[in-house]
């Protein structure tokens, strides 16, 4: 019987707590942040703002990692405790009464907010969204009670300081200062955004005047222009689609290093991962325009905006993926935006295919499903109601719900008012339907010219060679960037020497999408490849010279000085992908700079360290796996790496460690590792037994 009162009271208990939004409404939460670096902590002064919408006994915060608070109500002691996750403040508590809550507290989170050694410099970012901003902030999870967050954040001097809001003041305090930050709108808690960190910025304004601040580190002052290309037409054009200004007073993007994703769109502080922070030659492989789109569309559809639970994630997600698309559509052409509609449509189509679709509304579906598939849907309403009833649903749905939270049916409420259609059968083809819509979405593509002629290439594909050859060879008389690579990548099962006329023609397109199918076809360089192959080498593009690199030295073993020669001292991405690759072929070529082997050794093997960003530590563990030269540093480097804050990271680290068990001489040097961290040692300790 006590059993069954206890597992009743946690359930009411849950209950209640799960119904707070409508006995509480939380206001406004104000904020002095300090963090710790050393310590990894954060103390925080705060005042709550709150107004009873029921009588209640208690109210409560979502608190988590807490290891010291104290908290007075209207100015007096109230009785406080924590429990599972929560901060539950004790009393009789009003309806229709309005109350200030002051707290204090410490907080050592195990996620949410990360402190990042960046190369030598200390820096702080956070992520809300699947993490919980109540891990480090006291706040209220639950994205239905919108909050206005001000928060005050203490820095060196030295340090930049980007948070939500308009920065009000940078207040000297003795040798720190505290920067002042205040929003005068609501958003949920998992857009508050904090990052500290050494950074410059560039400024534009949008033509409807609107402050735009692009960060950077100071080491990449000759990339900014190239890794925010675009940023201002992006942010002018959507605007003028949405139909709606922009709906706050400043917008910052800000990268980070060892991101979790590719980018957050918190309100006004978009953070992104620095490895999209690129060069002239790494834009055509890896740039922002498509992240900085769709994270931008998120301040309307998403911040403005937002979902009342993960059945309408679509709202979210789907818009702003369409819209990214929209913007890229603006500045790439049709052609790149038939291009992607298509890509996402075969997608689509093979997980239909397979029985694994998705419904839209269903709140376990798949990031494609929410991404892609809500863009389709988007774009097949957006055809079948026109551009006029389209744009004015969208306005007066946002305008109708701003600063609110919404449904799949507010959405569709406005779009059938603007269209004077009830669209039965748009919402169950596409909200309510698992399997993908691919025969609409063919008669959509099929308005691409690009399509149709790239659907009739790829029809070439199980053509035999002898009977295809004029055409490949035709379509690179003057290739797109889509075709041109398809042919190549057709005289993969074809013998070079069979295929000359048609290779000869594609290195002189000059098209780089082409030149680099050739870079990842063609591994064996035949002799009378090589002058053309070479230039390869000098190409725009990081991708093709890492693979021109490696294929070349593998060729031809006479002439690796030369390649070695001519690539050494260029990085390549962020993730010095060029460099590691060099370095990686130097120590494998015995005769090569003999006198400085150690030296690239010893460089390749710093790469491990936790200075380094995870792309290029991964890079540096995956070379020195394939070289099995691994020494005791990288060792332990490798299993820290296991506990890494970014998963893809981490898991690829423990693959790693894994097969290096597997061979008794490694299983034996990783014996004899003594690690700092008992959680390490321990993780070790229990690979090994």
């Amino acid at each position: 019987m006590k059993l069954i009162i206890t597992v009743f009271f946690a359930f009411l208990t849950s209950v209640i707590y799960s119904q707070q939004t409508e006995t509480v409404d939380f206001e406004r939460i104000y904020a002095l942040l300090d963090f710790d670096f050393a310590n990894g902590t954060v103390t925080g002064d705060m005042e709550i703002k709150f107004t009873m919408l029921e009588d209640a006994d208690f109210v409560y915060l979502n608190a988590k990692n807490i290891t010291k608070y104290a908290s007075t109500l209207n100015g007096k002691l109230i009785s406080t405790h924590t429990d599972d996750g929560r901060m539950i403040f004790t009393r009789s508590f009003i309806k229709g009464e309005t109350y200030s809550l002051i707290l204090n507290y410490t907080a050592k989170p195990d996620k949410a907010l990360y402190f990042v050694n960046n190369g030598g410099f200390q820096q702080i970012w956070t992520q809300g969204q699947g993490k919980y901003t109540s891990n480090w902030l006291p706040s209220i999870d639950d994205m239905n009670d919108k909050i206005e967050f001000d928060l005050s954040i203490i820095a060196y001097p030295g340090q930049e300081v980007v948070s939500n809001g308009v920065l009000v003041e940078k207040e000297e305090k003795g040798d720190k200062f505290i920067w002042h930050y205040e929003m005068t709108e609501p958003m949920s808690s998992y857009l508050v955004a904090v990052v500290l960190g050494d950074y410059k910025k560039i400024k534009y304004v949008s033509d409807s005047g609107i402050p735009m601040e692009l960060y950077y580190y100071p080491s990449d002052s000759l990339k900014v222009l190239t890794t925010y290309k675009y940023s201002k037409e992006i942010f002018n054009y959507l605007e003028e689609e949405i139909g709606v200004k922009f709906p706050w007073p400043v917008y910052r993007q800000v990268p980070v290093k060892d991101f979790l994703y590719a980018g957050m769109e918190n309100t006004m502080a978009t953070i992104f991962s620095d490895q999209f922070v690129v060069d002239r030659n790494g834009f055509i492989d890896r740039n922002y325009v498509s992240v900085n789109a769709h994270e931008l569309a998120h301040q309307w559809f998403g911040d403005y905006v937002t979902e009342t639970s993960g059945t309408h994630h679509w709202l979210q997600e789907g818009f702003a993926t369409y819209y990214a698309l929209l913007a890229e559509r603006k500045v790439f052409g049709d052609d790149y935006f038939y291009w992607k509609l298509y890509q996402s449509a075969e997608e689509l189509k093979t997980l239909s295919d397979k029985g694994k679709g998705e419904r839209l509304l269903d709140p376990k579906a798949s990031s494609l499903t929410f991404y892609q598939k809500g863009a389709w849907a988007l774009h097949i309403l957006h055809e079948k109601i026109g551009d006029e009833a389209f744009k004015a649903g969208i306005k007066s749905y946002l305008n109708t719900h701003k600063f609110k939270n919404v449904t799949t049916e507010d959405f569709l409420k406005e779009m059938r008012i603007a269209s004077g259609e009830d669209l039965i059968d748009f919402e169950k083809d596409w909200l309510q339907q698992t399997a993908f819509q691919d025969k609409a979405a063919l008669e959509v593509l099929k308005k691409s010219p690009l399509i149709q002629k790239y659907m009739r290439v790829v029809a070439m594909r199980n053509v035999p060679f002898s009977k295809k050859q004029n055409k490949l060879l035709d379509l690179l008389a003057l290739p797109d960037e889509y075709t041109g690579q398809e042919a190549i990548y057709q005289l993969s099962d074809v013998s070079p020497g069979a295929a000359s006329r048609i290779y000869e023609r594609a290195f002189y397109t000059n098209n780089p999408w082409v030149r680099q199918a050739i870079a990842l076809t063609v591994q064996k360089v035949p002799a009378e490849m090589k002058t053309n192959y070479e230039r390869l080498l000098n190409d725009d593009s990081y991708v093709t010279r890492e693979q021109a690199l490696l294929n070349l030295w593998t060729s031809f073993p006479s002439d690796r000085h030369k390649y070695l020669n001519q690539m050494k001292g260029i990085q390549g991405f962020s993730d010095y992908n060029i460099e590691i690759t060099w370095l990686a072929l130097a120590i494998s070529t015995l005769d090569y700079e003999e006198a400085f082997i150690r030296d690239h050794f010893f460089r390749l093997t710093r790469f491990t360290g936790s200075r380094y960003s995870y792309a290029i530590r991964q890079n540096a563990f995956q070379k020195l796996y394939q070289l099995q030269l691994f020494e005791p540093k990288s060792l332990e480097n490798l299993i820290d790496g296991c506990f890494h804050i970014n998963w893809r990271f981490s898991e690829s680290c423990r693959g790693i460690l894994d097969m290096l068990i597997k061979d008794p001489e490694w299983k034996k040097e990783l014996k004899k590792l003594k690690l700092k961290e008992d959680k390490q040692q321990k993780y070790l300790d229990e690979k090994l037994t």
